[in-house]
């Protein structure tokens, strides 16, 4: 599965912040992970230099295999925060998704004999 990690200017986007989401994404993510082909991770700050609470913006986007795209969003007053409740959202957009799924999966249906 691959991660992308995108973040706008008046974020820290450091190599550090990177990995901190990313390791968080993919922990909870973890069980879908064969099931997944891309996570994107976009963070960024509502009011810039301006400061508030809430500010701070996380959305993943997972891309199953063979699906549609599937995204969230959340607001949190650090980025960490805010990663860590768009990945706990998405864990229960996934789990409702491919977990249908895989609960309404067929047998193939038999030949008709006449």
């Amino acid at each position: 599965m691959q991660f992308q990690f995108n973040s706008d200017s008046s974020v820290m986007g450091t190599q550090n912040v990177a990995e901190r989401i990313e390791t968080q994404v993919r922990t909870k993510l973890a069980r879908f992970e064969d099931r997944l082909t891309r996570l994107e991770v976009h963070v960024s700050d509502e009011n810039g230099r301006k400061g508030g609470s809430d500010d701070k913006t996380c959305t993943i986007e997972a891309r199953p295999r063979g699906d549609r795209p599937i995204g969230v969003t959340e607001h949190a007053a650090d980025v960490d925060a805010a990663a860590r409740k768009a990945a706990s959202t998405m864990v229960q957009r996934l789990e409702r998704v491919l977990g249908k799924e895989s609960r309404h999966k067929h047998d193939p249906r038999p030949d008709k004999v006449m």
